[in-house]
């Protein structure tokens, strides 16, 4: 495949987002079903050979691993492969999930609890991979780029409602530099935590 254009996103799958389901959470939580994932909907379609490379592998494993997730529904065969190299894409741009859904379910909650931990160190990795090449940058984009540290004290619906705002000003900006050569495509990560660990409220609460 050709180097992906630094101005462009892959082609976008559809539907946009899938709910995990408790089989589809099971198989996710691995270190290299996982990181296939992410590989597909960053840089887009790609055979077992190439994701093999890309990730330091090799494509037993990953061929292995893509019909694992394909039975699943999370990637899926485009088609346009030749011979039996076939062509993997994800099936969707991204994945969700509540705690709610799986709880109770004992093997569920592992595997979701893995996969949490899991994105979270993925993501550190590939910040560090940032900073470390980040004063070979434009400047303005070194002022563009960072994180932010605040707080705010909200109830859990407000949360909700803070959260789901936040995603609505992402997908606003999602292609806005589509064909402008000075623009790079940009991860955004939002995470929302308790800072008070020690005082969990009761779980009937529902005051505004």
């Amino acid at each position: 495949m050709a180097a992906h254009d630094p101005t462009d996103f892959p082609p976008e799958p559809t539907p946009e987002n899938i709910w995990l389901t408790s089989e589809s959470l099971r198989v996710l939580a691995h270190p290299l079903r996982s990181r296939l994932l992410a590989q597909l909907r960053m840089g887009g379609p790609a055979t077992a050979t190439a994701l093999a490379a890309k990730l330091d592998t090799n494509s037993g494993a990953t061929s292995y691993h893509l019909r694992k997730l394909e039975s699943v529904g999370l990637v899926e065969d485009t088609g346009d492969g030749e011979g039996k190299r076939r062509l993997w894409r994800a099936a969707s741009r991204a994945h969700s999930w509540y705690p709610s859904q799986f709880a109770g379910d004992e093997d569920s909650e592992t595997a979701l609890n893995w996969l949490s931990h899991d994105v979270v160190r993925h993501f550190g990795e590939r910040y560090e991979k940032w900073l470390d090449v980040s004063m070979s940058w434009p400047m303005d984009w070194q002022d563009a780029c960072g994180g932010s540290d605040d707080m705010v004290l909200v109830t859990s619906e407000q949360l909700a409602t803070m959260r789901d705002e936040i995603a609505e000003v992402v997908a606003r900006y999602r292609r806005v530099g589509q064909g402008n050569p000075r623009a790079r495509r940009i991860a955004t990560h939002l995470y929302l935590y308790p800072l008070d660990l020690d005082r969990p409220p009761a779980s009937n609460s529902r005051e505004n």
